[in-house]
């Protein structure tokens, strides 16, 4: 057998105009969960598009959008409980926001301002939050799914009846630690939910690319382990089979591998430029496949949404982003000491004396470290004259 013999189907419940497919059972999400659901795709779409215009402005360094993404990413935080651990890469801001990650905590950490729960260490969307048990995401790809097993182990033996979930893209599971996770999730036994977003490529490289079999999903029964194989620009199908992997999970204490088939409309971060690998005519095809579109249209066959109440949520949205993006810049940077404090419950002296050359570094440069020496007290208008004195040595020909 090549494994040809297999025929893995798409669940889907939502077609795009927000009927229900034939055959399928009534949707249980209530009325009240259908619309917290659909304003946080919605806010994840309007904080998406307002922070890359803000990289693109020089206000913020990098960032990575979830544009296209949200049915599966938020679609799964939903069916999961709060008490469940989530493992994110770095494209699933919206299960925090789901959790009730606020607008100023998605700041706050992308300005790394005093108020950033990482004190300023990580680059921007490296969010995290042990009150809303989302683990802190890692920018070396793969290695949040060993790290779920290892925990969903944890959470078996504790026997609280609780889960953890794991996302990650079709890319990351080219990763031996995909295989090395599943495999020992498997062998022990642990409630974990492997969710794999296969948007069509890696950065750049597309998915045919990368494996010649039909996908990831196929891959579960080489660890004897469920699978399924979901819309992920359907938030209904991803809600209910999430509910049903969580089930399979915490009731036997089974893994379950998710593959949610969707699509990354925007460019892999504000660093890539999707026209040298993909095609616009490729792109239409997936817009008109828009997820928060599809959703739009189902709560208004329910009679739960309006026209008017999307452009008043849109417009609030945008206040709420903007007023909240002000603040965070104006927040003073994470004080100069915290940098060697979190590793050692009295840091060395090693470390005290490398602390005390940096601070002896930017008292002489403090125009080269703004926050640096704003944090240890420089003014604003002692920065400036510093930084003039720098531009008068250079035009004199002078040593910086």
């Amino acid at each position: 057998m090549t494994g040809d013999e297999l025929c893995i189907p798409l669940f889907q419940r939502l077609r795009q105009d927000g009927s229900l497919h034939e055959g399928g059972k009534e949707v249980s999400l209530t009325r009240e969960k259908s619309l917290r659901i659909y304003h946080t795709m919605l806010f994840i779409r309007v904080l998406d598009e307002r922070m890359l215009a803000a990289q693109r402005q020089g206000r913020l360094s990098f960032y990575m959008q979830c544009t296209g993404e949200e049915a599966t990413v938020i679609g799964s935080a939903a069916a999961l409980q709060d008490d469940d651990m989530i493992m994110a890469q770095y494209r699933e801001q919206g299960a925090l926001a789901w959790r009730g990650f606020s607008c100023d905590e998605f700041m706050n950490q992308m300005f790394g301002n005093e108020r950033d729960y990482g004190k300023g260490r990580q680059m921007p969307i490296h969010y995290g939050s042990r009150d809303l048990n989302y683990m802190t995401i890692s920018s070396p790809l793969a290695t949040q799914i060993p790290q779920a097993t290892g925990y969903a182990y944890g959470q078996k033996l504790a026997g609280k009846g609780q889960c953890t979930i794991t996302i990650f893209g079709e890319g990351a599971a080219s990763e031996g630690d995909f295989h090395a996770a599943l495999n020992m999730a498997s062998v022990h036994r642990v409630p974990c939910i492997f969710l794999c977003r296969n948007n069509g490529y890696a950065i750049s490289t597309p998915s045919c690319e990368q494996f010649a079999a039909d996908g990831i999903a196929p891959r579960a029964f080489g660890y004897h382990m469920q699978c399924i194989r979901v819309d992920g620009n359907d938030v209904i199908a991803v809600y209910e089979a999430t509910q049903a992997a969580r089930k399979i999970s915490v009731e036997t204490n089974q893994p379950v591998l998710i593959e949610a088939m969707t699509y990354r409309l925007a460019a892999h971060s504000s660093s890539d430029d999707p026209s040298g690998y993909r095609s616009k005519k490729e792109e239409a095809i997936w817009r008109d496949k828009d997820p928060i579109l599809r959703m739009r249209h189902w709560l208004e066959a329910q009679g739960w949404w309006s026209e008017e109440e999307e452009k008043a949520t849109g417009d609030q949205l945008r206040r709420e982003v903007l007023e909240s993006m002000k603040r965070a810049e104006k927040l003073a940077p994470p004080p100069l000491e915290s940098l060697i404090t979190d590793v050692y419950d009295t840091p060395p002296p090693l470390l005290e004396a490398q602390m005390e050359d940096l601070k002896q570094h930017i008292r002489k440069y403090p125009h080269a470290y703004p926050k640096g020496a704003s944090s240890m007290g420089f003014s604003a208008d002692e920065i400036e004259q510093s930084r003039k004195a720098h531009q008068q040595r250079q035009q004199g020909g002078q040593p910086a």
